[in-house]
């Protein structure tokens, strides 16, 4: 007994099962009855048991011959399904699927703004994931993701060729609540000694630099929340907790959708925005089109 499956075998016991009959089976087949009754025989010898007995002028299935249709059903529906699948994977991989990492200090806000360039693409299939920035970097080097997006360059590494894309630079603006707006407003930034105060944790990029701008200044922060998330931390000071600072990029966002007042900029404090690859040239359609849609839109600004 063989311990080798021969599918060309099988197809045959499975096209003769299906039509009822090794004769019509052979015409469906374009092959010689006796061939066709060989194969079959072939296939019956190497399981060590009878597939399929006489009925009538035609054949049906053993208890067997029963059990060896509903597998090859299953064999050969997946092998009728393979090419359609085959080139819907082959499509995608060309360029309308696109694997994003989004580096989970990044304010949400600023990632819709990231991702505008290719929103709208027709076709397109995105998926993002957030995740710890070093995560992210081992995902992207072992191409499970077509571009990680965030706020800060890796640490360089000999054995991990990464590049980095500047996506743009937002100014950091501070935001109060109504409760908190006119007190923080007058004599500020100063006036953040006294206002309760919710910063980013450490994680953010961002926040080294406010440190460094509470120095140049001279202001100990009057601080009552930390947050790792960005949206946490505008839900917390839109619901009256403290003031806070944010991208000004997301200006707009943070007076229509928090209810919130803009108290005014920390000068030379600002958030930058990178897109890391894997490659110096960009070979995914998507991501490349990511890039020039940041690229016409700072040239624009600049034109300003």
């Amino acid at each position: 007994m063989s311990s080798h499956l021969n599918y060309r075998h099988l197809y045959y016991f499975w096209v003769v099962a299906k039509e009822g009959g090794i004769s019509r089976a052979a015409d469906r087949l374009g092959m010689a009855v006796q061939t066709v009754s060989a194969q079959v025989r072939e296939l019956e010898c190497s399981l060590g048991c009878s597939l399929l007995k006489p009925l009538g002028r035609g054949v049906t299935l053993t208890e067997a011959g029963m059990t060896a249709m509903q597998k090859a059903d299953q064999i050969f529906q997946l092998g009728e399904a393979l090419p359609d699948q085959v080139r819907a994977a082959a499509a995608q991989r060309s360029g309308r699927r696109l694997n994003v990492g989004i580096s989970d200090s990044l304010p949400k806000l600023v990632v819709k703004r990231l991702l505008q360039p290719i929103i709208h693409e027709p076709d397109m299939r995105l998926l993002c994931l957030e995740k710890e920035f070093d995560d992210l970097l081992a995902d992207l080097a072992l191409h499970r993701l077509d571009v990680v997006l965030t706020d800060r360059m890796p640490t360089p590494n000999p054995s991990l060729k990464l590049y980095g894309h500047p996506l743009g630079i937002s100014p950091v603006a501070w935001y109060a609540p109504d409760k908190l707006f006119h007190q923080t407003l007058q004599n500020f930034p100063h006036s953040l000694a006294q206002v309760p105060v919710l910063l980013p944790t450490a994680h953010a990029s961002v926040r080294y630099r406010l440190d460094q701008w509470f120095d140049r200044v001279g202001v100990v922060p009057h601080v009552v929340g930390e947050f790792h998330d960005s949206a946490l931390l505008a839900t917390f000071g839109a619901a009256g907790m403290g003031v806070f600072p944010a991208a000004q990029w997301v200006h707009d966002k943070m007076l229509s959708n928090y209810q919130l007042q803009c108290v005014g900029l920390s000068p030379g404090v600002e958030e930058q925005f990178f897109a890391l690859c894997t490659e110096k040239r960009i070979q995914h359609p998507l991501v490349q089109r990511l890039l020039d849609g940041h690229a016409i839109a700072d040239a624009k600004q600049i034109s300003m």
